[in-house]
């Protein structure tokens, strides 16, 4: 049965190995896979069709449920199913009407999405530094937005190159206004204010591409604010109403993004010369309140009579008061100083004098007393202090013992065998080692002459008193 299934299989390929149909299509399912799986039908017959993945990206149209379609292909068979089907590899609409009517299908969709919404578009900049187009680099159409915005509007324009028709323009056009939207100000390029996608006129065919849904997205996802301005006065495409404005021309849409110098400077000479004429009524206005309200105010001098009357007055009087209060001081420094004399101050300097003497009197006298008091407690201390100093030379039958770092031998538990030491005796230093073999003992001692037997206390005379 396979070898029957596939034979068929290899006779419809040769046979159709190219038709061209005409049909509408029905049951349209896009694939996870990236396929494409559908029917074409008409009033009398239908054929399963089928859009390979790699085939799918070079459509000219998007398979949609309704559409009429011309496509190209080759009959095969499905040998799992027994049924034979269209591997479609070209598809382009069957007329006008059909691009129409797809094209309100995805208006619709786009709106529903809120695409088309006036509060989401963007305020167009008011004088822009750089205008970025998007257009066709050979055609009439950069040189009309060229010129038109070298006669209005001092600024940088830089144009992006692309192709405005075929099925590389929505791509590319794509591209153009996301390379824009990436520039940074202070790049080598900088990033334009404004972006313009402009083309002239044509069929619909002709500009089909700016109908494209992907690029729909792209001019609503902008954030630089962007006019659409293609095809002629007639002519509507979808980014017309996703674009944050539409231009019936491209020398139009030069003439929304830039304004004309002229008229800003005649502009702003209207201002200032309203502003001058507003400013002179302003003070011409505040002149006549002031003259007004003055008429109300008393003249100034005589508002300064009254006070320069008191000036005077209390000038005149500032003299005699002077003049008094100086005989007044005058008269209180008499009082004051009549009681004082040289006498008063004299038998003062001799009261201190005496005083003075009597104190010098006593210093003398305590001063040699208490100097000699501090030179006997002086003496005491000194011998105190000779009597604890511990390097001092030992008394005759007393020896210092030193170990050799220098430090005081206390007690035998502290030394060891072999250490050497230090004796120091009344008269002189000797070295010795601790139970070391030295010179040979020393001879016994001399025996000590005998002290003279000490004297018999005399027996004072019966009769005689002790001193003690």
């Amino acid at each position: 049965m396979s070898e029957l299934a596939f034979a068929l299989k290899r006779t419809l390929e040769d046979a159709y190995g190219f038709v061209r149909l005409r049909g509408e299509l029905s049951k349209v399912t896009h694939h996870a896979s990236g396929h494409v799986y559908l029917t074409i039908k008409d009033d009398k017959a239908a054929i399963d069709g089928v859009v390979w993945k790699g085939s799918v990206r070079g459509l000219s149209v998007r398979p949609e449920q309704g559409l009429e379609v011309i496509v190209t292909g080759r009959i095969t068979t499905f040998p799992a199913g027994s049924r034979y089907q269209i591997v479609i590899e070209s598809m382009e609409a069957a007329g006008v009407g059909a691009l129409l009517a797809q094209l309100e299908r995805l208006k619709q969709k786009l709106a529903a999405e809120g695409l088309f919404a006036a509060d989401r578009k963007r305020r167009l900049p008011t004088m822009p530094a750089v205008v970025g187009v998007i257009t066709s680099p050979t055609g009439a159409v950069i040189r009309d937005i060229l010129h038109r915005i070298r006669d209005r509007w001092p600024c940088r324009v830089v144009v992006w190159p692309v192709v405005v028709q075929g099925d590389a323009a929505a791509g590319q056009v794509a591209a153009a206004i996301r390379g824009f939207n990436a520039m940074t100000p202070d790049g080598p390029v900088p990033r334009p204010d404004i972006l313009i996608v402009a083309r002239g006129g044509g069929s619909v065919e002709d500009l089909w591409a700016f109908n494209d849904e992907a690029l729909a997205r792209t001019v609503a996802e902008s954030t630089i604010p962007l006019i659409s301005a293609v095809g002629h006065e007639t002519d509507t495409t979808l980014i017309d109403f996703v674009s944050d404005r539409r231009a019936p021309t491209p020398t139009a849409a030069a003439e929304m993004a830039t304004p004309v110098l002229s008229e800003l400077k005649a502009l702003t000479a209207d201002y200032d010369r309203r502003l001058a004429t507003a400013g002179g009524r302003m003070l011409e206005d505040r002149r006549g309140r002031l003259t007004a309200l003055s008429r109300g105010l008393p003249r100034p001098a005589d508002i300064l009579a009254m006070a320069r009357q008191r000036l005077d007055y209390a000038g005149s009087h500032l003299t005699m008061g002077l003049r008094r209060n100086v005989d007044v001081q005058a008269r209180r420094l008499a009082q004051t100083s009549a009681p004082l004399r040289p006498a008063l101050l004299q038998r003062r300097t001799e009261q201190l004098s005496s005083r003075l003497d009597a104190v010098n009197l006593r210093l003398n006298a305590a001063i040699p007393r208490r100097l000699k008091v501090e030179e006997t407690r002086l003496a005491a201390l000194d011998k105190l202090r000779q009597t604890l100093n511990p390097k001092r030379p030992p008394r005759p039958g007393f020896v210092l013992l030193t170990r050799a770092d220098g430090s005081l031998a206390r007690n035998g538990a502290e030394l060891t065998a072999g250490e050497a030491v230090h004796l120091m005796f009344e008269d002189m230093t000797r070295e010795a080692v601790i139970d070391g073999a030295g010179a040979p003992p020393p001879a016994p001692p001399a025996p000590a002459a005998p002290r003279p037997a000490p004297k018999k206390a005399v027996s004072p005379p019966a009769g005689q008193g002790d001193l003690f």
